[in-house]
């Protein structure tokens, strides 16, 4: 940081949120600042208070419900003097947005206008702030996109936000965000759930143009291996109160407080396949009146991991035998309707899941993951190949067949939100598969079933009543994992089913996974495309790569000695903690 004045410096600030007449505290006491050119991450686990802290900045809080109820927040503005944001008028946070405050949020699909081209979007941010006119507005916007490594700068202007990758998405809003050369970038979240080679891209870019500007950035995660990569210090934030922060180096490699230590031994990279992964519980209690005490005889902060683990037991027999399987999607018709030119989504592809494995499948957004885990299940139609399931043909099978099959092949799907029906409980949503499936005698029996259930996987029967939205993200896994398993099935097929948890959450769900198939004794395939999550929870990986297979082995073998040049760039852009 510089002698003079930092460029924001936030002091005792304290948030609350009323409900029904009465305040709940989210932030209390918070303090820390950043200087000009200084990156400060903030890091905790899903309400910690990280996303409140950077909306708090912005004043993007809607008050009520929320209430300042202590503290300032001050900005320093060029050569003026420090001005509290929270004394500020409407009109001149405003201005402020966008202009010399800039944010990025975590999901750009929902921040894009879905109805306007990506250029469009960008130019009115510009026009709105600066006196350009639409010729001027259009050659910068398209100057911004070359900066921030677009492809073809032209087809992305005219493009609309659903016609480009997740990383594309995100490149142009770090460009809407930059366009007026802000002092202080906010990001909140902005790589989560990216694949690790287009993450490893996104923040290289942010810093590469902090340090160009002397810009500050804010940088709100709760993934400390990414925070290694970029940060100058870091603020732990655990249930709205700062725990710990100091420069980044320092912080990682000699972490004080308990909650520090566990988010950094939780990773799934640290851990042999089997091993169990310690939680924040592991760590840390809290008292009746609300203080963090550590535990005694925690887990060691970074144990060693054997360069290469032990193989697993062999699997001799098929569930599942892939062969010469295709899934083409036709992008261009003639006007008889007959498609001229394919998207080939999954080509050729050939493999066998062995009975009682778990075949990790990786590769980046767009390699066709999904759709082949779709295909699997009938749920997409191949275009030719054959699928066979405990011997039979999927492909050619009928469909009353196919149906009686269903209960025995089960998908987790990556977003639990949209796939529970808001409008009906939880409990309802478990017994729901058992009802159509017939299985049980009577409501009753069921619910006995659902109960049992939501003991399995660590939820309480009294939420059986309890609604979606009533759930934070770890528990909604649980419950979409608990009605995949309802019915017993052989194979299950988790489609990202971690990617979007935070790091403890994430070691949770794992540990639940691994306890669940010994309960169940299920095959699995598991889609990510976080190779260390994937190297921890299967036997053997096979990695996708533009609809191919670029290579299938043991999990051991491949993260540690990859043998396509594909492979070992994933694992190199593995976000790493250095010390």
């Amino acid at each position: 940081m510089t002698a003079y004045a930092p460029l924001l410096r936030v002091e005792n600030l304290s948030i609350g949120f009323t409900n029904n007449g009465r305040l709940s505290p989210t932030l209390q006491n918070v303090s820390f600042s950043i200087g000009r050119g200084e990156l400060v991450a903030v890091v905790g686990e899903s309400g910690s208070g990280k996303s409140i802290t950077a909306l708090s900045v912005l004043r993007l809080l809607s008050s009520p419900p929320a209430v300042y109820s202590n503290g300032h927040i001050y900005f320093h503005h060029n050569n003026g003097e420090p001005a509290d944001l929270l004394q500020y008028t409407q009109q001149q946070m405003e201005a402020l947005r966008g202009n010399r405050i800039s944010m990025i949020f975590q999901e750009p699909m929902s921040s894009l206008n879905p109805v306007h081209t990506c250029g469009n979007q960008v130019m009115e941010a510009l026009q709105q702030h600066h006196r350009l006119s639409n010729e001027a507005a259009r050659d910068k916007t398209l100057d911004l996109f070359n900066q921030v490594q677009l492809p073809t700068p032209e087809r992305i202007f005219n493009s609309y936000p659903h016609q480009l990758s997740g990383g594309q998405k995100q490149r142009v809003m770090i460009a809407m965000a930059m366009c007026t050369e802000p002092a202080l970038l906010i990001c909140d979240e902005p790589t989560t759930a990216l694949d690790v080679t287009v993450q490893k891209n996104i923040l290289q870019l942010i810093r590469q143009l902090q340090q160009h500007q002397n810009m500050g950035v804010l940088f709100i995660t709760h993934d400390l291996a990414v925070v290694s990569e970029i940060a100058d210090s870091i603020v732990v934030l655990y249930k709205g109160k700062i725990v710990e922060q100091g420069p980044a180096r320092q912080l990682l490699q000699n972490p004080q407080h308990p909650y520090t230590r566990a988010l950094l031994a939780c990773r799934p990279a640290l851990h042999p396949k089997g091993e169990r992964l310690p939680v924040v519980a592991d760590f840390l209690t809290v008292t009746s009146d609300g203080e963090l005490v550590e535990k005694t005889n925690t887990p060691p902060l970074h144990p060693a991991v054997a360069a290469v683990e032990a193989a697993p037991a062999a699997h001799n027999t098929p569930l599942v035998s892939v062969k010469n399987l295709n899934v083409w999607f036709p992008v261009s018709k003639n006007w008889l309707g007959k498609p001229l030119q394919y998207t080939k989504a999954v080509n050729d592809v050939s493999f066998d899941v062995m009975v009682g494995e778990t075949l990790g499948l990786v590769g980046e957004s767009g390699c066709g993951k999904t759709t082949l885990g779709r295909a699997l299940l009938r749920l997409v139609q191949p275009t030719s190949g054959e699928i066979y399931f405990k011997g039979r043909d999927m492909v050619q099978m009928p469909p009353n067949e196919l149906k009686a099959l269903r209960k025995d092949v089960q998908i987790i799907f990556q977003d639990p939100f949209s796939s529970l029906n808001p409008r009906i409980t939880i409990g309802d949503a478990i017994a729901e598969p058992l009802k159509v499936h017939g299985i049980g005698k009577n409501d009753a029996e069921r619910k006995e079933r659902v109960m049992d259930l939501l003991r399995k996987v660590n939820l309480l029967p009294e939420h059986y009543n309890r609604y979606p939205h009533a759930f934070s993200g770890g528990q909604r896994q649980r419950i979409v994992i608990a009605r995949a398993l309802a019915l017993e099935p052989s194979f299950v097929i988790c489609d990202e089913s971690v990617s979007a948890l935070d790091v403890s959450v994430q070691a949770q769900v794992l540990n639940l996974l691994n306890d669940l198939k010994q309960a169940f004794g299920f095959t699995a395939i598991f889609i990510s495309h976080d190779l260390a999550v994937v190297k921890y929870i299967s036997d053997r990986i096979m990695v996708m790569n533009k609809g191919r297979i670029e290579e299938i082995g043991d999990a051991a073998q491949i993260y540690h000695h990859p043998q396509s040049s594909y492979t070992q760039r994933l694992i190199e852009a593995i976000p790493q903690i250095r010390l």
